[in-house]
């Protein structure tokens, strides 16, 4: 597992002490205040002042005894119940090493990557897509994120009882129109059927195995200095699409999802630079948990340009309405491709002559400056900490 990017709370831990030093501040008329052991500080007309040392912030107590909607969000919380829980009880039976999308075995010469997902999406069909598509996508997706061609994938179902079966029937039918566009075959499943209440209507996992190519090696601890960010096309689609239909919000333009299979795109990647260094679909937790998940495997930093990273005029829009940052809502479409500087003019060129790569764009810098954190250079010239997502932004996502 790797370890954290810098000093910060421990979202397993208690809350942090209070500090012992308060600020010392003169009351308006100029009288000095009293001893800040008190519980309240009078002021000059006689009246109570909070002591600044007995002040707390006010962030939630992190949950150490149940999982919370939170632990699935892709950012913090997911980390820390894979480093603090999950990854020690699974010590014994796993490799170590970075968590990326899935993994690559050898199997008779051959090197394959191997993933498994499970879907959960509320409501299980929204603008642009579905849960069967969704899946099928997902999971091709992760295959291409370590440069695999997808070869084949299994379908299981845990269905609701009460589940309209035409329902079910949509769904299926958009798993086989997902699969052939992907061009992968679906060879294997299960189905299980549940007491009502027990699934919300329906749940799907799917598996995956992919062929990786010979010479090609995608980590997210393969990151080096000097290397270029490149983003796909723009973010925030799929989040805000569920979001609006479920919240029933209207926009005046529609918002849909933009779940797409990415194989044929990262195939242009990888012929344009075989010495592609990391791939990743910033799904959960947004592009920013996305890369900070790369940088902490890498122990580098991330600089990002705000000017350069697109968003949808809808999708920031509806972000600024709803208090979201757009660096934090779930895509399905899009990916990142980390490649050597010398290399970032050609793998442009090779993914705008993708369809699902057309609005590619350099958005960044692989830096040695501040390892292990990603930072953005704003459009009025100031620098802030880009972080992962804390807590749950909208369950039942992806």
């Amino acid at each position: 597992m790797s370890p954290d990017r810098r000093p910060m709370a421990d979202p397993f831990a208690g809350p942090s002490a209070a500090p012992t030093e308060p600020f010392a501040a003169p009351d308006p008329a100029g009288s000095a205040l009293p001893d800040p052991a008190g519980s309240a500080l009078p002021n000059s007309a006689g009246s109570a002042l909070p002591n600044p040392a007995n002040l707390a912030c006010p962030a939630p107590i992190p949950e150490r005894a149940r999982v919370l909607l939170g632990h699935g969000s892709g950012g913090q919380l997911s980390a820390a119940l894979m480093r603090e829980v999950i990854g020690p009880a699974l010590a014994a039976a796993t490799p170590g090493g970075p968590l990326n999308d899935a993994a690559v075995v050898e199997v008779a010469g051959q090197r394959l990557a191997f993933t498994t997902d499970s879907f959960v999406v509320s409501p299980l069909e929204f603008p642009g897509g579905d849960i069967g598509e969704l899946a099928v996508n997902g999971t091709v997706n992760d295959l291409a994120m370590m440069g695999a061609q997808p070869l084949a994938l299994s379908l299981a179902y845990v269905i609701e009882e009460g589940l309209p079966i035409e329902d079910l029937r949509r769904v299926t039918e958009s798993v086989a129109r997902a699969a052939g566009r992907a061009g992968v075959r679906i060879v294997t499943g299960d189905t299980k059927v549940v007491g009502r209440g027990a699934a919300d209507g329906l749940f799907v996992n799917t598996a995956g195995i992919g062929l990786v190519a010979v010479g090609v090696s995608v980590g997210a601890d393969r990151a080096a200095v000097g290397d270029a960010v490149i983003l796909s096309g723009p973010i925030g689609l799929h989040g805000i699409a569920i979001m609006s239909i479920r919240e029933g919000l209207d926009f005046e333009v529609e918002i849909a999802s933009d779940t797409q299979p990415l194989n044929g795109l990262v195939a242009a990647i990888v012929a344009a630079c075989p010495a592609v260094h990391v791939l990743r679909d910033p799904t959960r937790g947004g592009l920013a948990s996305a890369l900070n998940e790369i940088a902490s495997a890498s122990g580098l930093g991330i600089e990002l340009r705000e000017e350069t990273i697109p968003i949808p005029g809808p999708v920031h829009a509806a972000c600024e309405m709803l208090g979201l940052d757009p660096l934090h809502v779930a895509n399905e479409g899009k990916l990142v491709a980390i490649v050597p500087a010398s290399s970032a003019e050609a793998v442009l060129v090779a993914m705008r002559a993708v369809p699902e790569g057309v609005e590619a764009v350099e958005i960044g810098r692989v830096v040695a400056d501040h390892p292990s954190m990603v930072t953005i250079r704003t459009i009025v010239g100031s620098q802030r900490i880009v972080d992962m997502l804390v807590g749950e932004q909208l369950p039942r996502i992806c």
